[in-house]
């Protein structure tokens, strides 16, 4: 850990700033454990009081989790996607697919006028991984490779607002992926013809693919629903 004495002033605040540093630069994965008031006490060279206020604010915004007598966890990596994702505990599923289905017909159009040679691969091994996924009949590891696709997708459009909102967005994703897998049960949905568009540079056909996928998505959760009122 690259962490540095603090100096006098705003105590809290440069705390505040070190540690949110071991989180944006990944020194503190997501999800990983940080080290006790203590030991950041010691490596930062400040009173545990000053620890604990930075500790709480970086709770507050949601980038870290207090978990009582367990310790403290890396939740989020930006303020936007902690609140990102306390908001988004609490929308209904069909809410968070119709977002996603904003976010994922916009980014195949712009994929398709901007993706290079090295993103087609990338699309194309996405896709692949994605369909062995599928066979292997693994919930988890299936949910995860076809998000693993819809972000080749976005990283092919090369705008960066976009792809940095789509990962805050991933972890209510994973959820909604899952969710929805169930919800038709598991009935999958092709995704060769998005790719085929994108590597085709066919703005239109990458549109409508996009679309057809999420609406389907759409329509089979929305049954599922009404089938269990």
């Amino acid at each position: 850990m690259s962490l540095r004495t603090a100096q006098r002033a705003s105590l809290v605040d440069q705390v505040i700033d070190q540690l949110k540093e071991q989180i944006t630069s990944n020194s503190w994965q997501m999800h990983a454990k940080i080290p006790t008031e203590t030991v950041l006490a010691e490596q930062l060279g400040v009173g545990r009081n000053t620890v604990r206020e930075a500790v709480r604010a970086l709770t507050h915004a949601g980038l870290l989790e207090c978990r009582q007598g367990d310790g403290t966890y890396v939740r989020a990596t930006s303020e936007l996607s902690g609140a990102m994702q306390r908001r988004l505990r609490t929308a209904e599923q069909l809410e968070i697919l119709e977002v996603r289905r904003a976010l994922e017909v916009e980014a195949a159009r712009l994929a398709a006028t901007r993706r290079t040679d090295a993103d087609i691969a990338r699309i194309r091994s996405a896709l692949a991984e994605r369909e062995r996924a599928w066979e292997s009949g693994g919930p988890e590891a299936f949910v995860e490779a076809d998000l693993a696709f819809h972000i080749a997708v976005v990283e092919a459009t090369h705008n960066r607002v976009l792809s940095d909102l789509y990962e805050d967005f991933s972890a209510a994703l994973r959820a909604s992926i899952t969710a929805a897998g169930t919800s038709i049960n598991s009935t999958y949905i092709p995704h060769d013809a998005i790719a085929r568009a994108i590597a085709d540079g066919d703005v239109a056909a990458a549109e409508r693919a996009g679309h057809a996928c999420m609406e389907h998505i759409l329509i089979s959760l929305t049954e599922a629903q009404e089938l269990s009122n």
